[in-house]
């Protein structure tokens, strides 16, 4: 394989457009961004960022010297020496992963596919899908992976809002077809990324990826029961957490909250259960975290309730603001979010739902859209019950609390012990 002068990135969301940037930047390649939403390409064609951590000045340096250009033909793929499918991996309504994006973007490599060409399969998805999915397609032209093409895949790792590490400096894992494979996609991601770590297989690849986020989901899982015992047994479960995390070996940090949210983490693991109930296997303590993590909005739903009811009110009528709707601190993504469940619960119970999010302007809940309420004088002293969901720095908590009528801090925003007179360390006020 000649050295790649041109990378396809099929995708540009938050996995694309930050890996295009950093391959034209930093690597110096000719980046063709690809995608089929024609407001994602009009707006990174005029140097518009829509994701969180690609700056909108660097982004358009880049587009106006020419680096960088994004385009919904999918034909221009054949300018390609590379390409890198950067699509989303949901999962369907029944729980199984949807991979008709990579069946998509796969068929359109495929029909632009050409000897010498490394194609790498980014996107989050169950150990043997570039080998049994990707591969079968991009071979039915004739070209065979490993001989007359590279195919390997390199899972994203991207950390939305986390400033330290990014794109360029967290390790890159990468798996090809073949030992060529893996060596033509190590040279290539050599070029933008501190470290490439090159793994045995693409199965090994896509593996690691999984284990990562299913590790996280599990000890979070733990965190949350042990916030239920705590609760059972009248203990401060954040107390209880610090004072564990003092041991300087043997014991890593988890905090309880009101569910898992984002792409990842809640998404992840249902990948790898999917795959092994297909052999036949079950994922035990898999499928235990994701019960345990998914109840967590009715408990917060709970401490709701259970703060109204000190005061005789029913969740009936009740008002109720939720501080931050996104998935986690200082982002503006609400995928999977826990929110969502919590606000359901509450106003299939009849409450009037509001929030902010300094991050959420607008909150499509499906049915109907809401926009994020200012905490201007009265907005909050109007509340019956404010519920802290997301953390978001720069929101003055001490001063929300003292505001507040009653207030279930589901993320520990408000530090210390004030406010925790009550006995419970999850209703703060009330």
């Amino acid at each position: 394989m000649r050295e790649a002068r041109t990378l396809g990135v099929v995708g540009l969301g938050y996995v694309g457009l930050p890996l295009a940037t950093l391959a034209a930047g930093r690597g110096g390649l000719r980046v063709l961004g690809f995608d089929i939403s024609r407001e994602v390409v009009r707006g990174v064609s005029e140097g518009r960022s829509h994701v969180a951590d690609v700056d909108s000045l660097e982004l358009g340096e880049l587009v106006s010297a020419g680096g960088l250009e994004a385009t919904r033909d999918m034909s221009r793929l054949g300018e390609c020496d590379a390409v890198s499918i950067c699509v989303p991996t949901p999962l369907s309504k029944t729980g199984d992963p949807d991979v008709s994006h990579v069946v998509a973007a796969s068929e359109a490599v495929a029909a632009a596919l050409r000897p010498g060409m490394l194609v790498t399969l980014e996107s989050t998805t169950y150990p043997g899908t570039t080998n049994e999915l990707a591969r079968p397609i991009l071979e039915r032209g004739g070209l065979e992976a490993g001989r007359d093409f590279h195919l390997c895949f390199s899972p994203e790792r991207i950390d939305p809002g986390n400033a330290e590490w990014t794109a360029a400096n967290t390790p890159r894992v990468l798996g090809g077809i073949t030992p060529g494979c893996t060596e033509a996609g190590t040279r290539l991601y050599g070029r933008f990324v501190d470290t490439v770590v090159p793994v045995s297989s693409t199965e090994t690849a896509e593996f690691a990826k999984i284990l990562e986020n299913t590790f996280r989901a599990v000890n979070i899982a733990l965190a949350n029961e042990a916030a239920i015992i705590a609760d059972r047994l009248g203990v401060d479960i954040w107390e209880v957490v610090d004072a564990a995390a003092t041991k300087p070996f043997g014991f890593m940090s988890f905090s309880p909250g009101p569910g898992l949210g984002g792409h990842c983490i809640p998404v992840d693991p249902n990948y790898l259960s999917w795959k092994m109930r297909t052999l036949e296997y079950r994922t035990r303590i898999i499928d235990l975290a994701s019960e345990i993590n998914a109840e967590m909005p009715s408990f917060v739903a709970g401490k709701v309730r259970e703060v109204l009811n000190r005061s005789r009110k029913a969740v009936n009528g009740a008002r109720i603001l939720l501080m931050g709707v996104a998935y986690k601190r200082d982002v503006d993504d609400v995928r999977e979010s826990p929110a969502f469940d919590v606000c359901r619960i509450l106003a299939a119970e009849g409450a009037t739902i509001s929030y902010h999010d300094p991050f959420v302007p607008s909150w499509d809940l499906g049915d109907e859209t809401l926009s994020s309420t200012p905490l201007d004088d009265g907005s909050v002293e109007s509340q019956d019950v404010v519920v802290i969901l997301a953390d978001h720095s720069g929101i003055d908590y001490e001063t929300l609390l003292g505001r507040s009528r009653a207030l279930v801090d589901a993320r520990r925003a408000v530090k210390g012990d004030r406010g925790r007179s009550c006995g419970d360390p999850w209703i703060v006020k009330g």
